[in-house]
């Protein structure tokens, strides 16, 4: 994980909360591995990836894995937090810093995109586009932010959005009837999938819209 900039860091209100900064500073004073937690962060993203899809897989234990599929997602997200709030507080920059910030975000996003698509009755491939299409957003970014714009984290899908959505459709399905996980004769994970091409794809676009100005200018 790199040291962030300050006007390189994704825009998050749980930063600046008294209990987040009190975890950060014990997770400081233990010497944690800034790399360390982005990699833990990448493997709660597929063991997340894994509990959605074994709903489909394993029907019988569904209502559980949903449940832990949510919890999995958040922890992963904690993980993203607390990388950078550690890099910051030890002070500290990896040469690899780079590729921990990028690739486990890649990994747990298509894993637990792809997980959800085999919940949605085994699609697959709506769970594959979703992922491309999430990744095309994280493309953007990057590839802005190398030609000299700046990092660009708006949504509508980004990154927080997503797994907003992946969190709450876990939930629901966690504790609901059976019946209550389908929509119009569709899964309800389906639909979410949908929504989450929909609008990251949208969101590529506005990036990408984004960096061309910042870049004229």
């Amino acid at each position: 994980m790199t040291k962030p900039e300050a006007g390189d860091r994704r825009p998050i209100a749980a930063r600046d909360l008294a209990l987040t900064g009190r975890v950060a500073a014990w997770l400081i004073r233990c010497r944690a591995s800034p790399d360390g937690i982005s990699l833990a962060g990448m493997l709660a993203g597929l063991l997340a990836g894994l509990c959605f899809a074994a709903t489909w897989w394993w029907p019988d234990g569904a209502r559980i894995f949903w449940l832990l599929g949510a919890a999995l997602v958040q922890l992963r997200l904690l993980a993203n937090l607390f990388d950078g709030m550690v890099a910051i507080g030890r002070n500290i920059a990896s040469p690899l810093g780079e590729l921990f910030n990028e690739v486990p975000d890649r990994v747990s996003d298509t894993a637990i995109l792809l997980g959800l698509g085999f919940a949605a009755g085994g699609n697959w491939g709506l769970g594959l586009a979703a992922a491309l299409a999430a990744m095309a957003t994280a493309y953007i970014r990057t590839v802005g932010k190398a030609a000299g714009a700046p990092s660009d984290f708006s949504g509508p899908m980004a990154k927080q959005q997503r797994m907003a959505l992946a969190t709450a459709l876990g939930l629901w399905c966690g504790v609901v009837p059976v019946s209550w996980r389908m929509l119009a004769g569709w899964p309800l994970a389906g639909w979410v999938l949908v929504a989450i091409t929909l609008l990251a794809t949208f969101t590529a676009w506005r990036r990408l819209s984004h960096v061309a100005k910042a870049l004229k200018r």
